[in-house]
């Protein structure tokens, strides 16, 4: 064979034998080749995988619970359908606003919505002030209102509503009658002078006695719309039935 091939003209025998450009295309093509199966065996070599950490049982303790307050456990909720318990539930003394009528001596006389446990001065305030001149001596300016009385300023005594004064019976300037007033025969304009009664309580004392016949006790009192356990507190000594 290597015979043939030495007698065989030269010019033959380059032909034979690769080319250059087909020797660098071969060698391109391998190192692409080597290339990818290098990567391959890299992306698919084993990893090392951790173990998942264990989670304590104070891990959770950063995390506010919206059922809790503070250290007192956690907050009751009520049951569907139960009805509101009375801390909950508003007062109307105490909650919302109040109304009352301020007549007499004052700049701009009228009813007047106030804010709950406002006092005469504020009620004062709001009805522009006191006229100059006006003898407010028998006036207590620092006695919480209740809602629906009236607050009279600068009017005589026997005229004065409910407000101007302590709402004592017997004190001088105070607005309650010197002695205890019938509730079955008391004109509307007297029971108006009785402290924290207005002209539509003073109505719907006289309505309740229309449709019972009069009063039997001083208790149902009680019974009249408008009238609860701190205002009949305050008119149980000034009445009698």
């Amino acid at each position: 064979m290597a015979g043939f091939r030495d007698r065989v003209p030269l010019w033959v025998r380059l032909r034979w034998g690769p080319a250059p450009r087909t020797l660098a295309a071969l060698a391109l093509v391998l190192l692409v080749a080597v290339g990818l199966a290098g990567f391959h065996f890299w992306s698919v070599r084993p990893q090392a995988v951790r173990a998942p950490e264990t989670v304590e049982a104070g891990a959770s303790a950063g995390v506010e619970d919206p059922l809790r307050t503070g250290d007192a456990g956690p907050v009751p909720r009520p049951a569907a359908g139960a009805p509101p318990t009375a801390s909950s539930a508003p007062s109307p003394d105490t909650a919302g606003q109040i109304v009352v009528d301020v007549s007499g001596k004052v700049h701009r006389p009228g009813v007047q919505s106030l804010p709950a446990g406002s006092r005469v001065a504020d009620a004062l305030r709001a009805a522009g002030g006191v006229r100059a001149g006006t003898d407010v001596t028998g006036l207590n300016r620092a006695r919480v209102l209740v809602d629906g009385e009236q607050v009279a300023v600068g009017l005589p005594q026997a005229q004065a509503a409910p407000g101007t004064a302590d709402g004592a019976a017997g004190t001088p300037g105070a607005s309650g009658p010197a002695a205890p007033l019938s509730l079955s025969a008391a004109t509307k304009e007297q029971l108006e002078t009785l402290p924290g009664v207005g002209p539509v309580l003073a109505q719907h004392i006289i309505d309740h006695r229309t449709e019972n016949a009069g009063f039997r006790s001083v208790d149902e009192l009680r019974q009249v719309n408008g009238i609860g356990d701190r205002r009949f507190a305050v008119l149980r000594p000034l009445v009698q039935p």
